[in-house]
């Protein structure tokens, strides 16, 4: 079962959506204040608070990051081919998808 990373790196990553919204929220309120600016002249600010917040996850420590990896994934094989004696032709036996054997060389 995997656990939630606790580390500086992690923890500032999870802040970014809650920093968007806060940004968002306050750049609607300064343009609800009446004041000279509008969303329109405004919103390069979320571009700045992304920024900010990728920045302070590049710069932060990484120790203790709880890193399970997840195992690969291998296909599955299908089933195995009947054996290819002296008396069979090469043709027989074979499903879809299966190549048949390369003709012997000389």
């Amino acid at each position: 079962m995997a656990t939630r990373c606790n580390c500086q790196r992690c923890s500032i990553r999870g802040l970014m959506g809650p920093a968007i919204l806060i940004t968002i929220g306050v750049l609607f309120l300064v343009q609800q204040s009446h004041w000279a600016y509008h969303f329109g002249r405004t919103w390069p600010v979320i571009l700045l608070v992304i920024g900010g917040v990728k920045l302070a996850e590049a710069l932060a420590s990484d120790a203790g990051h709880n890193s399970q990896q997840i195992p690969p994934v291998y296909p599955q094989q299908g089933p195995p081919m009947p054996p290819q004696g002296p008396g069979t032709s090469s043709q027989q036996g074979q499903g879809p998808g299966q190549v048949p054997p390369p003709p012997p060389l000389g």
